[in-house]
């Protein structure tokens, strides 16, 4: 019996996410990562965040069926520079250019400036996974890139990557898991008798006159948002040069995605007036609390550490979420019951020199970063178990 002609598809580089249905793309994940979802990947584009004259050029995978139903999707980018990506490459991209090679533009497939683990490869089966990698080489290929870089990908779709020859790197977040705390006070007790007491002086001291307000979905007002924009000009303009996000961003976000906001303001005067002095911005997704954007116009000690790394457990807890994601790097986070996780990201390399030598990198890099993971597990402010 013969077998059956694999079904038709037809694949396609887009120009954008705001022309593509929304339910279309949000019918390829489970909505579980907010960053994957139509209404963040549109409204950086609406914003003008990402787009021209950003280095960011929206270019989505698309396969279709034979009916023109959209089946699979990646969000990809066309980059002219390696900002905003967290994974850093700017020394592939200048040996390459010492070669006398073009690094810029290469295939970005990932979520703009948002360093969280989850889905690159939009799809129901693994066949048409599979196609969107191939889709992404054949991008590379036929315009003559240099490469294409798939970053922060779930820990599940790495083997789609290594089966079909990218490389593949890994790095290090810290995270907090919740294995069913009841309380902060609970979560404390499972740490050493002298990191505990420092937590709770941290704690203590961070808010001494201050009042903190935990707002979401149509509590956040204009002026919270109006806050929360100096906070993050304030960082991004110490971090990165100028802030990645357009003003027009944080509205959008308030607009489509306030219900999966939580938004921590805190205020100069533990009265019910005061300035807002500084803020942390948090996505909910499923099962997990995402810190992304924090910014403070005054010095007050350990209040980064409570809006964004203490108000975050309590929130996971009192919602019953198994962990916080608090962004990328950060050590210091380790101290403060955030353990080191392994993150990932797969490479496709054209020219087979530059593959080798990238490769090679890679060995080193891998053998470095398993001594530091096996330190930092060794390290942790927990109590330890017989």
């Amino acid at each position: 019996m013969a077998e059956a002609d694999p079904p038709a598809r037809t694949i396609s580089l887009g120009t954008g996410f705001a022309a593509i249905d929304a339910a279309a793309w949000d019918a390829l994940h489970d909505g579980a990562n907010p960053f994957v979802g139509h209404a963040f990947l549109s409204l950086l584009e609406t914003s003008g965040s990402v787009g021209p004259g950003t280095g960011w050029q929206a270019a989505p995978l698309l396969v279709e069926d034979e009916h023109g139903v959209l089946i699979a999707a990646a969000p990809a980018y066309l980059k002219s520079h390696s900002q905003g990506e967290y994974v850093f490459d700017h020394a592939w991209a200048d040996a390459w250019a010492h070669a006398g090679g073009d690094y810029y533009p290469k295939l970005q497939i990932a979520t703009p400036f948002t360093p969280v683990p989850g889905p690159r490869l939009l799809a129901k089966d693994a066949g048409d996974a599979l196609l969107l990698i191939r889709a992404a080489e054949a991008v590379v290929r036929q315009n003559a890139l240099s490469s294409a870089h798939a970053t922060f990908v779930a820990p599940e779709q790495m083997p789609l990557f290594e089966g079909a020859g990218w490389l593949v790197r890994r790095d290090i977040q810290f995270h907090f898991a919740n294995p069913g705390y009841r309380s902060f006070d609970d979560f404390l007790a499972t740490l050493t008798s002298a990191r505990r007491k420092q937590l709770r002086k941290e704690r203590a001291r961070a808010i001494e006159g201050l009042r903190i307000e935990e707002l979401t979905g149509d509590a956040i007002g204009p002026e919270h948002w109006d806050a929360m924009w100096l906070f993050y000009q304030d960082t991004g303009a110490r971090k990165w040069g100028h802030p990645y996000l357009t003003r027009a961003a944080f509205d959008l976000m308030g607009e489509h995605m306030a219900d999966r906001i939580v938004l921590l303001i805190a205020y100069d005067s533990d009265a019910k007036v005061g300035r807002p002095v500084a803020g942390a911005l948090h996505f909910l997704g499923a099962d997990t609390l995402y810190g992304r954007y924090w910014g403070c116009l005054a010095d007050i000690p350990f209040l980064h550490f409570e809006l964004c790394y203490y108000r975050a457990i309590d929130i996971a807890i009192a919602r019953g979420l198994s962990r916080v994601e608090a962004g990328a790097q950060g050590g210091h986070k380790l101290a403060r019951g955030y353990g080191p996780v392994a993150t990932w990201s797969a490479h496709f390399i054209a020219d087979p020199g530059f593959r080798r030598a990238v490769a090679n990198y890679l060995e080193q890099e891998r053998q470095a970063e398993e001594t530091e993971m096996e330190w930092l597990e060794g390290h942790t402010p927990f109590k330890r178990k017989d």
